[in-house]
């Protein structure tokens, strides 16, 4: 088990426990380290043997400010701006490629026809990103990015307002707020996974979690009464794992979804464009492609849209999900058909498959769990759930990672999510527990 971590002088009793080291855990240790009345160290457990190997490290990088259900605006809009605010103090633009965006829905084949099939359709109908794009769309030619392909009788329409959307690499803002966590006393143990609760012998309050190092098979006890997790698709067996006699289950769902990165000589930022791009388009193969340009790569253009909500999820011990080589051929032939490669062709970077959290109700669970519910006592700490943000888990991360630094501290939080329990949309009130 590789222990990452710097040397602190706090008590390890008080630890606040973090299992599931993706951006969303990451972002919760972060903010719960700039809080002038923590004082805890925190540790954060993941069994993956290489973290952000699934949807934290695969997932787009596209965030918006207004894209969302009710119940979700409020934490859509903080987030958002927090993205912001983290960029413009920490030279975002250049660590982790933040940048404002233009959306474009690309409408291939346009026929003038009032039923034409449009480019964000299955954004509006709720297929993924649910009530998406809330402003009409205007044709604007000269929006169109570099490297889209110019068909006859196609057309693109901007879908967004100006500073409402923006774009961020996923991965190197994973490994940014790692960093900074390690900075301020922050441990990960990793390989490692959460096998069961400390529990006081005489009150049955929980004192800690007892995990295994997944390499050599020891085990420790890390001490602690703040338990969060922040599992992703994971989350109801980890869930199951410490509480097996809860009242109640976590119910967090797989979306899976293929993803490839390629290069183009077309887009690149040291020489052209300036401008990220996220285009939404329809596929003559029966899906819906979305491509985001990035800056930093070199002329990186991420394309996904091939999801699948009947996959098996795989065992996050034993690492990266492998492709499967029919949505790789596919992903590839629909690249080829709307990226331009230019004289020195498209090179792929990289070929993903990561799994996605959701719930059925399309909204996450940001959320304290009741000792009614959990079944055992929890004392003065607490234990917390946040996941199944679903496609927006990128946009939403830092919001996150605020308003569970909130609920973990007892604080009123810098965001409604009161209609964001475990029970269901707006069943059950997000508790506010005082320590």
């Amino acid at each position: 088990m590789t222990i990452i971590t710097t040397t602190t002088t706090t008590d390890p009793n008080d630890n606040i426990i973090i299992l599931g080291c993706g951006i969303i855990g990451l972002s919760t240790a972060y903010y719960l380290y700039l809080s002038p009345t923590n004082t805890n160290p925190i540790t954060l457990i993941d069994p993956s043997p290489e973290l952000f190997s699934s949807a934290s490290g695969f997932a787009g990088g596209f965030l918006a400010k207004d894209w969302f259900s009710p119940s979700l605006t409020p934490l859509g809009a903080l987030s958002f701006n927090e993205h912001a605010r983290l960029a413009a103090e920490n030279n975002g633009r250049e660590n982790w490629g933040y940048t404002p965006s233009t959306c474009i829905s690309y409408i291939q084949h346009h026929d003038g026809s009032k039923q034409q099939k449009r480019g964000d359709d299955w954004l509006r109908s709720g297929t993924s990103r649910v009530n998406a794009a809330p402003v009409e769309a205007e044709h604007d030619e000269a929006r169109r990015p570099g490297w889209l392909k110019k068909k006859e009788g196609d057309k693109v329409e901007v879908i967004s307002e100006e500073g409402t959307t923006a774009q961020v690499d996923p991965l190197r803002l994973c490994q940014w707020l790692l960093g900074e966590v390690m900075k301020r006393g922050g441990k990960v143990l990793q390989p490692a996974k959460a096998t069961g609760l400390v529990r006081d012998d005489l009150t049955g309050e929980v004192k800690g979690v007892k995990v295994r190092d997944l390499k050599d098979g020891s085990e420790r006890v890390v001490k602690g009464n703040r338990v969060v997790i922040t599992a992703g698709v994971w989350t109801p067996k980890v869930f199951r794992t410490l509480f097996p006699q809860a009242k109640v289950g976590m119910r967090v769902g797989s979306l899976a979804g293929h993803s490839i990165v390629v290069r183009t000589p077309i887009w690149d930022t040291r020489e052209g464009e300036k401008e990220c791009h996220a285009v939404f388009t329809t596929h003559e193969k029966n899906f819906c492609p979305e491509m985001f340009s990035r800056l930093g790569g070199g002329g990186e253009v991420y394309f996904a849209g091939l999801n699948d909500s009947t996959l098996e999820v795989q065992d996050p011990e034993k690492g990266k999900a492998r492709p499967l080589d029919e949505q790789r051929g596919l992903l590839r032939e629909a690249v080829g058909d709307i990226i331009k490669g230019g004289d020195g062709g498209l090179e792929v970077v990289r070929e993903g498959l990561c799994f996605r959290p959701v719930t059925e109700w399309g909204a996450p669970i940001v959320s304290q769990i009741t000792g009614e519910d959990l079944g055992i006592s929890v004392g003065d700490g607490g234990v917390w759930v946040a996941a199944g943000h679903g496609p927006w888990g990128i946009a939403m991360s830092l919001g996150t990672g605020v308003v569970m630094a909130d609920l973990v501290e007892g604080k009123e939080t810098r965001a409604d999510v009161r209609g964001l329990g475990y029970r269901g949309p707006n069943t059950h009130p997000v508790l506010v527990h005082t320590i």
